[in-house]
């Protein structure tokens, strides 16, 4: 290693555990370890720190997202947006550099991490993108998409079980412009890795179907310059690069495993300062440093402008291609997608949601070439799959159809990377229940506004034989309190357009809760769901009481009402196919659905219920699950639980 980038280590090292120690809190143990080879995949990667977005560029995603300092050091040196006000603020209050790296706070931070394991997963996502992308838009002379994605891994990472799904997936594909770097310093909070962690991570790469390369000390870069040239040669499989290092090294606490999570500690820092002769004051960089990173910012600089050169004689000579491509980088919908044939079905036929969803999968993917994804080995049964399309494979990477295989959470996260890559949008589908194995990847969704697609098919006790284990109850309710999530449930074929329609128009992950069961094409239904909640069917004057449910169970609430106003009593019902959609409606269109004066409220849903509470209010009436459910036919299910239209008739009349 040359002095001078030597001395850019260390710069990076000493901006880390001055932050931290200034933070009093924070991870400096890997960011110390990590910083040699950090630097040297950055020094040659393709990137342009003052145009962080542009296409052309590599992707690094920190998935040991603990070690933040190691990236917000990174990024001031390399030129993006970060000041050393910026590092001095790390962990603040409305501080850009949090934690752990967010999306959206920095242009140029590529995912949220810090769920280990799941940046390592995205990471994957984004490596399937990049060639599926350049399997649609390069053409000869023209690589237009045409990078590598890098993720840095821990040994916690490689403990998930997330990190294991993906890299399966990832070898199986064939993704070879997937290069991981794995910090492998042996540590984690609770001590040495040997207590819980023994395998031979190099075999299961290379089981996996990986090229495995080590690097024997952090500290050599002329190693690990050449394990990253070796990668980048090998397009035909992922490749791992495991790097042996020490947590904090050259600090009073090398090895230690109290490093991880804590600041080093004033006099630690004194000796490691000492040790190194480093005798700048706090939170300065050489100014040899900051001339050298100058002078590699015209490298990439050159890299950034030949490419736009060359991306405006490719807008000349395929325009039509150029446009779509911008389109879909800048997450615009095309034209046409809710045409009135969208909201087309035959009123005279009986029909699951998870089958109207297939057909307006496949109207969208008809006008939506974007819109791509798979199922977790659920297919025939979530009617996910595009017939009209071809698998996404090593083989066929412009494929649309993708074969998950059964990793639920490693599926969620990849299309999480996917929709960070740009130019997608993915969907992902498995049974409602199942949305536990990927709820954290979900998440994520929801904490960086992706627009991905979770269909999640056999949403209540409809799902009838197979029992309990797959009975979804409490799952909408979990979804429903997650912050910036839109959770579907329509009743038929024209409410699941709306839910379509309603979700792509928005940043931000949207679960459709499709039932398993037929149900009726039901008239009144159409573009009002699209206001997320709406009435259905009214009454003569003022309602007496208000019906509500969703999905399956509007028909039952439909049933309820006949018999109330066989009675003479004015039943108003309401369908809600998505509460967040309502809820962000004008307090007046609220009022004039779920007016204040009528507190006889009855909700019904063959799910938990607790997310009903705000409409029914202390004097309403839930009719819900209260237990798990159990294994018969669907009708016998509804009828031993009560979610019946006696069961709502009764809590009407006991409200009036």
């Amino acid at each position: 290693m040359q002095n001078i980038d030597k001395l850019a280590v260390t710069s990076i090292r000493m901006l880390s555990v001055d932050a931290i120690q200034k933070a009093k809190s924070g991870h400096p143990g890997l960011a110390i370890g990590s910083a040699p080879m950090a630097y040297t995949l950055w020094k040659n990667m393709r990137h342009a720190p003052k145009h962080p977005d542009w296409l052309g560029r590599d992707r690094f995603v920190l998935s040991a997202g603990h070690a933040s300092m190691l990236l917000y050091s990174l990024m001031h040196l390399f030129g993006y947006d970060v000041s050393i006000d910026d590092i001095k603020d790390f962990r603040q209050l409305g501080s850009k550099t949090a934690g752990h790296p967010e999306y959206g706070n920095i242009p140029g931070i590529e995912a949220t991490t810090g769920p280990l394991g799941q940046g390592f997963a995205m990471a994957v996502g984004m490596a399937a993108a990049e060639r599926h992308m350049a399997a649609k838009f390069n053409r000869p002379g023209f690589n237009v998409i045409d990078n590598h994605t890098y993720p840095l891994m821990g040994d916690g990472c490689m403990m998930e079980g997330v990190a294991s799904e993906a890299a399966s997936l990832a070898g199986t594909l064939g993704l070879g412009r997937l290069i991981a770097l794995y910090d492998s310093n042996r540590i984690t909070i609770e001590g040495s890795t040997d207590l819980a962690f023994t395998e031979n991570v190099a075999m299961r790469f290379e089981a996996y179907g990986w090229q495995v390369l080590e690097v024997a000390c952090g500290e050599d870069t002329e190693a690990l310059e050449k394990a990253l040239a070796e990668a980048i040669a090998d397009e035909s499989r992922p490749s791992l690069i495991i790097v042996h290092t020490n947590i904090a090294e050259g600090t009073p606490k090398q090895g230690s495993a109290s490093s991880h999570g804590s600041p080093l500690g004033e006099d630690n820092i004194a000796i490691y300062k000492a040790s190194l002769g480093w005798d700048y004051p706090d939170f300065n960089v050489p100014c040899e440093v900051y001339a050298h990173m100058e002078e590699l910012g015209k490298g990439f600089e050159k890299q950034y402008s030949d490419y736009c050169e060359m991306l405006a004689r490719y807008s000349a000579e395929y325009p039509e291609l150029y446009s779509e491509l911008i389109r879909r980088n800048h997450n615009e919908l095309p034209s046409g997608i809710d045409d009135e044939d969208i909201w087309s079905f035959d009123e005279e036929t009986r029909l699951a949601t998870r089958k109207t969803s297939e057909m307006l999968l496949t109207r969208l993917t008809e006008r939506m070439p974007e819109l791509i994804g798979g199922s977790a080995d659920l297919g025939p049964s979530n009617l996910t799959y595009m017939k009209a399309f071809e698998d996404f494979s090593a083989e066929n990477y412009g494929g649309r159809n993708f074969r998950f295989g059964i990793r639920e959470f490693a599926m969620a996260a990849f299309c999480n990377g996917m929709a960070l890559y740009g130019g997608i949008t993915p969907y992902c589908a498995t049974f409602l229940v199942f949305v536990d194995y990927l709820k954290p990847a979900l998440r994520l969704s929801a904490l960086m506004g992706l627009r991905v697609l979770y269909i999640m098919t056999h949403d209540s006790i409809g799902v009838g034989e197979d029992g309990p284990t797959h009975q979804p109850i409490e799952q909408l309710d979990m979804l429903r309190a997650t912050p910036n999530t839109y959770v579907y449930r329509p009743a038929d074929g024209r409410e699941t357009a709306a839910c379509y329609i309603s979700s792509l128009g928005r940043m931000a992950p949207a679960v459709m809760a499709l039932s398993r069961q037929n149900l009726s094409q039901i008239q009144g239904t159409g573009k009002a769901a699209l206001k997320g909640g709406y009435v259905l069917r009214d009454c003569d004057g003022t309602p007496q009481v208000i019906l509500m449910a969703t999905g399956s169970e509007v028909e039952i609430v439909l049933k309820a009402a006949n018999t109330l106003t066989s009675e003479g009593v004015k039943a108003r019902v309401i369908s809600m196919p998505c509460m967040e959609v309502f809820d962000e409606q004008t307090e007046e269109y609220r009022e004039s659905v779920l007016p204040s004066s009528c507190r006889a409220r009855v909700a019904c849903e063959a799910l938990g219920g607790m997310s009903w509470h705000k409409y029914i209010g202390l004097d309403g009436r839930l009719v819900s699950m209260k237990s798990f459910g159990a294994s018969a036919p669907a009708g016998k299910l509804f009828e031993k639980f009560g979610i019946t239209a006696e069961a709502v008739v009764e809590a009407a009349h006991s409200l009036i």
